[in-house]
């Protein structure tokens, strides 16, 4: 079963190793295969991963776009340890994600770090508030 992508005018879409700019109008795209596929609106390049959150769905992406993703294992392993320690809350998120990235599932590993983006964001407010 294809995987059905309507792009915007101007909207970008990764696959595989190729990017591919949509003209002036809407555009649906079927697409069979394995290759790695992530629209623009889900691409985090590296200066944006300003957050160690951000930084673990980085890497999690490197894996997902990467032929050798296991050479990116350790780096993140290394980084969920660290912010499990300062997050203990995060741990429900990495149980799930560790999981999907053992199975080599890494688009689901990155919807459940979009999630725990989205946790650190609510953690990181709730401090705020907390300081005030």
């Amino acid at each position: 079963m294809a995987l059905v992508i309507d792009l915007k005018p101007g909207e970008k879409i990764l696959i595989g190793e190729a990017v591919i700019t949509n003209d002036a109008q809407r555009t649906r795209l079927h697409i069979a295969g394995d290759s790695p596929i992530l629209r623009e609106k889900d691409i985090l390049h590296e200066e944006e991963a300003d957050t160690p959150c951000k930084k673990i769905y980085f890497l999690i992406q490197c894996m997902y776009l990467a032929r050798d993703p296991q050479t990116y294992h350790k780096r993140y392993f290394d980084m969920v340890r660290e912010v499990q320690k300062a997050s203990p809350s995060s741990s429900f998120f990495f149980m799930q994600i560790n999981e999907h990235i053992i199975e080599d599932t890494y688009y689901k590993a990155l919807k459940l770090a979009k999630q725990l983006i989205e946790h650190e964001r609510e953690l990181v407010d709730h401090a705020k508030k907390a300081n005030l």
